[in-house]
């Protein structure tokens, strides 16, 4: 029975207690309601989404949409494994293939890196996968073939997830330059996507997500909590609703920077962004080559860094003045959420930096509220970033080489060089000096190292390019 019904009270959690970790089904309602259940031992959870039904006329073979909704399943379940890390992870229903293990083995393991760190625990977690009792999996929505047009890899209708920053919309225009069928996707409707969905023209999919309150309940009596690999709980959702709605590829937002560590930790590389990795992507692309005709996924932006992002994003000035990179505007609890840039966060940080070389002054002090590079206050948050004051960061957050360039390129800028943070950052940090043209020039340069079908290179040479 899931805690909908029970709705029993934890008082106390003692994650040591538990031994296993339970898949135990899924099913996809008629309405588009999606249930997912676990268990930590006999305790048992239900998180529900909520996604857009079917367009009129598509219709979807159910082979495909139980297999992606089994990789949803998998991969959703770190949210509630994460409670007690037991030592086994046992499949109650269908047995994931070698491509989706590997997938799931990264996720639960690397994926909870910063988890590990920030919970003092003495290694990452590593579960052992097993296969449990075999159950019945439900699907009830209407299914049928897919349109005959769509073969192989051709693409014609593309999803493309929002989630209100600056690389959303730079994302967003290159799918434009595609020539192809464009529908934008997010979960939840925060103002910052809803506001870049209505500038883009776009017509946009809006999924919801219910975490199961007893997952808050084990939180609040002495669950593990932290970090987890968001970004391809995300990607699962938008393959899914690709697959429900005709779209033949969901093309993510991620660029290469996403792909740099942030940390070592006990000799293991802990990376912040981890599910929004090349490795990640690669790995959620096999696990998808093994659903029968699911739709590709790939990011989009994955040659370009941060500073290309960042370039190209000041062309796209309609944009300026509804995008957010904030993350606590993006809060669960509504009494924590800032309505705009808190301007006091690593993040904010970093957006203000990357942006800077590419705007002047008044038109980014205009964006944020505040010229953050003109505060003698925010001179150690924005050490941290080159990694001079410390660590990285456990944020969404470019390359140390590349904030150490964008500091180059301010110490060069007479629109720029006389603000108090910039000026000290140049003569401080010795790399900014020892920064030659050539390394920023790579900054710029578009990586080979990408799944970017060839038919969209035009299009993200177009905007990302010189």
């Amino acid at each position: 029975m899931s805690s909908a019904a029970q709705a029993p009270t934890i008082t106390a959690f003692d994650p040591s207690s538990f031994k296993t970790f339970r898949f135990i089904d899924r099913m996809l309602e008629a309405d588009g309601t999606v249930r997912l259940r676990y268990g930590l031992d006999e305790l048992e959870f239900e998180e529900t989404f909520t996604l857009p039904l079917p367009a009129a006329g598509v219709q979807t073979p159910p082979q495909t949409l139980d297999g992606i909704l089994d990789l949803l399943h998998w991969v959703t379940g770190v949210s509630y494994y994460k409670a007690a890390i037991p030592p086994t992870i046992v499949f109650e229903g269908n047995q994931p293939g070698p491509a989706t293990l590997a997938l799931l083995t990264a996720l639960y393991t690397e994926g909870l890196g910063e988890f590990a760190v920030v919970n003092d625990l003495p290694d990452l977690p590593r579960p052992t996968f097993s296969d449990g009792a075999r159950g019945s999996n439900n699907t009830t929505l209407s299914c049928g073939n897919r349109p005959a047009e769509v073969t192989g890899d051709q693409l014609r209708r593309l999803l493309v997830p929002v989630g209100g920053g600056k690389d959303s919309a730079v994302a967003i225009e290159i799918a434009r330059r595609s020539g192809l069928d464009v529908t934008l996707f997010s979960i939840g409707d925060a103002t910052p996507i809803h506001e870049t969905a209505r500038v883009s023209g776009y017509d946009k999919l809006t999924a919801t997500r219910k975490i199961d309150p007893l997952l808050l309940e084990a939180n609040a009596a002495g669950a593990l909590n932290g970090h987890i690999p968001v970004t391809a709980i995300v990607s699962s959702v938008a393959l899914l609703t690709a697959a429900l709605n005709g779209q033949d590829a969901v093309a993510l937002a991620n660029e290469r920077s996403a792909s740099a560590g942030t940390m070592i930790w006990h000799g293991i590389e802990v990376n912040h962004q981890f599910s929004k990795s090349l490795r990640v992507e690669r790995l959620l692309s096999a696990a998808v080559d093994e659903i029968p005709d699911a739709p590709a996924i790939f990011s989009i932006l994955r040659p370009a860094s941060e500073l290309a992002i960042a370039r190209a994003f000041a062309r796209f000035t309609e944009y300026h003045p509804v995008f957010t990179s904030c993350n606590r505007v993006f809060k669960l609890d509504p009494a924590q959420r800032a309505t705009s840039w808190c301007c006091d966060c690593d993040k904010c940080r970093f957006v203000f930096l990357i942006l800077a070389p590419f705007m002047t002054p008044g038109h980014l002090t205009g964006i944020l509220g505040q010229d953050l590079l003109d505060d003698p206050q925010q001179y150690e948050g924005f050490a941290l970033l080159t990694a001079s004051g410390g660590e990285k960061p456990f944020e969404c957050v470019g390359e140390v080489d590349e904030c150490v360039a964008a500091i180059r390129l301010l110490s060069e800028d007479p629109r720029w060089r006389g603000h108090a943070v910039v000026k000290r950052l140049g003569v401080e940090i010795p790399a900014v000096a020892q920064t030659t043209e050539a390394q920023i020039g790579e900054h710029f340069a578009l990586s080979s190292d990408h799944n970017v079908p060839a038919e969209l290179m035009g299009a993200v040479n177009e905007v990302l390019g010189a």
